[in-house]
């Protein structure tokens, strides 16, 4: 099966284009130009240069092809640089839809996110709520992916975890550290999406996707300590009323490490239920305490 892919150059889009070609599958990918680097597998993919805000470009792409999967996405905006969750979740689904209309493909894969609903409190999960409502309300043969915390060897989530622990003699928390997540493994959300385009009963459905069990955030830095030979992990609370009117002063610098939003979404929690999704693909998720110790 020939399959083009938007988001190929990023952490969870290089995993499924790694099982992707593994299974056989020929891949063509949107690639940025300059970004040609980013792509991690080479052989049996075919790059297209191009912008997820040109419908003709990604029609090129797409020629020949026989799905498409769409992973475009990201977790902190910068205006100033045009990188805004409406124009890269939403608008990038609607120009995505759009060409597998005029393109003729009807088989079509969507990342999306866990807590995305109507009355999110984020930009973030609302704009994913609007490119999944984009999709819905398509005439493609679609399948919805809602991922919770995505981790793996080379992450964003476990370098920059491992950095506080390995270089910190304490480690920060905001809050209570209470917050409960649920991470789950790369190799099995690229997994599903492999799995699903030859999965006919998958279309039409969301599916949540997470691992075993939840850890509050404060254990995720203790297993982080245990992985890393740093135990005990020393740490410090932040009360919430000194640290969100603080964020949402020095997020508008692009070198503060969080936004207004991901604090949000942080202190709300990842947590899902997995069972339909482990039952339909059949996966056994991992346990986050078993799987971080092999990215290290």
């Amino acid at each position: 099966m020939k399959v083009f892919i938007a988001g190929g150059t990023g952490f969870v889009g290089n995993e499924v284009i790694r099982q992707l070609t593994k299974a056989g599958h020929e891949v063509h990918c949107l690639v940025r130009p300059g970004s040609e680097a980013k792509l991690a597998v080479i052989e049996n993919v075919s790059p297209f240069p191009g912008e997820i805000g040109d419908v003709n470009s990604l029609k090129k792409g797409m020629a020949g092809c026989d799905a498409t999967i769409n992973i475009v996405g990201i977790i902190r905006e910068f205006p100033g640089k045009g990188v805004t969750f409406k124009k890269l979740h939403y608008e990038a689904t609607q120009n995505m839809v759009q060409a597998c209309r005029e393109t003729g493909i009807k088989r079509y894969l969507q990342m999306s996110a866990n807590g995305t609903r109507p009355d999110a409190k984020t930009a973030y999960h609302k704009t994913k709520w609007q490119a999944e409502e984009t999709v819905r309300q398509s005439p493609l043969d679609w399948t919805i992916f809602r991922p919770s915390l995505i981790y793996g060897k080379g992450g964003e989530f476990v370098d920059m975890m491992a950095d506080l622990v390995r270089k910190l003699p304490v480690v920060p928390v905001i809050g209570d550290g209470r917050y409960r997540m649920q991470p789950v493994a790369v190799g099995e959300v690229a997994q599903s999406f492999v799995k699903a385009l030859a999965m006919p009963e998958a279309i039409g459905q969301t599916y949540h996707l997470g691992g075993r069990a939840s850890y509050s955030y404060d254990e995720i830095i203790d297993l982080f300590g245990k992985a890393l030979d740093r135990s005990p992990v020393i740490k410090l609370h932040h009360p919430l009323l000194l640290m969100k009117p603080a964020v949402r002063v020095l997020e508008h610098f692009p070198q503060f490490p969080i936004a207004s939003d991901q604090l949000a979404m942080l202190l709300e929690g990842n947590t899902c239920d997995p069972a339909e999704w482990a039952e339909a693909f059949d996966i056994k998720p991992a346990d986050f305490a078993d799987g971080l110790k092999k990215c290290f």
